[in-house]
């Protein structure tokens, strides 16, 4: 028998940066949707009515004005509604900025809660912008009480302690937290610790879509007071989800109704991400398609792959770009992958324009060998090719480069480096061919040989990538160890890597920084990727291979 029941919804929205006017019809559409199914309260993700993370926005008092005047359209569009919405938003109150939580029912606040814990480490900022404020917010409905807690908060005891000790029985959490692969794990793991110390169930609502380098996951859910999860939402997919929560004759709070939605394997959860980051990136910010360069390798066999899923094979265009050294499987193969694909092909071979180069530089070169200057004149010759159409067309470029090759600086600026959107950035090379692998699972569209063939620039005659670099495995593991886990070089070199592909590696690693810097952003899949928390100096002499000596 039950004393009470309080249906409830979470609405796992994508939400665009700024977009006030979209993000309040997306919170309106929710809010009704969730009314309809009868829910009593909808839980909608961390600063939901600006999205997140809304950067230097927040320095603007326009931004608060406009935010403030969204808000109250909320209200008054949604004042019809038995429906409790928590929404955030930045709240400005005399020169002070929070990072607030409101509840609104009827078309009125009935109170509000200021985020405590504000994070400052990896791609969060938010002590730039926000004051942290320690004051519980408990609210009641059908006699469960309800305390808020915001994101960060929950990664440590005080603000869900401050809300028990507040009289909350159900902690309802709006997050905006970015994937990296295993954050889902983390996140439950964190959670599961605030409930065994709290004894209150959680209710997580987490957003979806990409933002910039960013791409958000969803997997929103309940745990109850033993820390079990009893609801998941799907991953990658916006929703909005109800179910029921009742107190039994004894006082004792059960969720009914609930769902789990499966869980897929990491590297399909990174594809997804992927293919997600590039639909957002393009489609919030209007280019009508994408251009990709082939080469007949797996880093743009992979990206291409990704942005027709994304995008669709009508809104992408592939070229490629052939020179006196490009083998003959490399076009073969490229020709087979696009017709798979069906997307727009275009060959544009490129020795007249070598020649060009070489006739026009051949004063200034008189007496000089020939060496990787020719080598990078090829890529940037493709890049300003690709440029061109980008300019022609407004599609934009997808650069194909990997994390392995940006790390080491295998890579040209100006040229296979030009573009709008780099979508394996964050990616080791090793990794791409387990996604490779994995989309070829859903239906073959990457050939085979793809695959298999000796990975190679195609600039010189027989070049293959390890006439420079370690093999791919050991370079990957280095570079995870030193550069994504801080290990030092003698952590590393007593794990068993030979000192010359370590002291290879990491000096790579110290002198491309200013390549990264330039490179455009792209979509950050793991715990550390090269943008928004990387911050190395490009000018640096500290050097970590060299003992310090008197």
């Amino acid at each position: 028998m039950s004393l009470a029941r309080v249906r409830m919804a979470i609405a796992q929205l994508n939400l665009t940066v700024g977009d006030l006017q979209g993000n309040l019809r997306v919170l309106v559409q929710a809010a009704r949707e969730a009314a309809a199914k009868g829910a009593r309260i909808l839980l909608t993700p961390e600063l939901s009515l600006t999205g997140y993370p809304p950067e230097d926005l927040l320095l603007r008092p326009s931004f608060y004005r406009r935010t403030h005047a969204a808000l109250q359209l909320l209200c008054s569009q949604t004042a019809e509604l038995d429906l409790h919405i928590v929404v955030g938003y930045p709240q400005r109150q005399d020169g002070v900025c929070f990072n607030t939580a409101s509840v609104i029912y009827r078309g009125a606040i009935e109170g509000s809660y200021h985020k405590h814990d504000l994070p400052n480490y990896d791609v969060f900022d938010e002590q730039r912008y926000f004051t942290p404020d320690n004051r519980p917010f408990v609210f009641t409905v059908e006699g469960v009480r309800f305390g808020l807690n915001i994101c960060e908060d929950t990664w440590y005891p005080y603000a869900p302690e401050a809300a028990r000790a507040a009289g909350a029985e159900v902690l309802l959490v709006p997050n905006a937290s970015p994937f990296h692969m295993g954050k889902q794990s983390m996140r439950l793991d964190v959670i599961r610790e605030r409930v065994k110390e709290t004894g209150m169930a959680v209710v997580y609502a987490n957003p979806v879509g990409g933002q910039d380098e960013l791409v958000f996951d969803g997997g929103s859910f309940v745990m109850d007071d033993t820390g079990r999860c009893v609801h998941q939402m799907p991953l990658f997919e916006a929703a909005v989800s109800v179910f029921d929560l009742t107190r039994d004759v004894g006082g004792a709070l059960h969720f009914r109704d609930t769902v789990m939605a499966p869980v897929t394997d990491s590297v399909a959860q990174v594809y997804d991400a992927l293919v997600l980051g590039v639909r957002d990136y393009v489609g919030k910010n209007g280019f009508p398609g994408a251009i990709i360069g082939l080469s007949g390798g797996v880093d743009s066999a992979l990206t291409l792959a990704i942005a027709v899923d994304a995008l669709g094979a009508d809104k992408v265009r592939a070229v490629m770009m052939p020179s006196p050294y490009t083998a003959d499987i490399s076009w073969i193969d490229s020709r087979d992958m696009v017709k798979r694909l069906n997307v727009r092909y275009d060959e544009l071979p490129i020795a007249a324009c070598m020649k060009a180069f070489d006739d026009t530089l051949a004063p200034v070169f008189e007496g000089l060998k020939a060496d990787t200057t020719e080598e990078n004149l090829q890529a940037r010759i493709r890049g300003t090719l690709l440029r061109a159409l980008s300019n022609k067309t407004g599609a934009i470029v997808l650069t194909t480069g990997n994390k392995s090759e940006l790390a080491t600086g295998y890579c040209t600026l100006y040229g296979d480096m030009a573009g709008g959107f780099a979508v394996i950035k964050d990616i080791f090379k090793t990794l791409v061919y387990a996604l490779c692998r994995h989309r070829n699972s859903l239906g073959e569209v990457i050939p085979e040989r793809i695959l298999t063939r000796a990975p190679s620039a195609e600039l010189r005659p027989n070049q293959v990538d390890q006439d420079s670099l370690p093999p791919y495995d050991v370079l990957d593991a280095i570079l995870t160890r030193y550069m994504e886990n801080d290990e030092s070089v003698e952590d590393i070199l007593a794990a068993g890597f030979l000192a010359a592909d370590v002291h290879k590696a990491v000096r790579l690693l110290r002198i491309n920084e200013y390549k990264r810097r330039q490179a455009p952003i792209g979509i950050r899949v793991t715990h550390r990727a090269f943008g928004r928390d990387w911050r190395y100096p490009i000018t640096s002499r500290f050097n970590d291979l060299e003992d310090i000596h008197p």
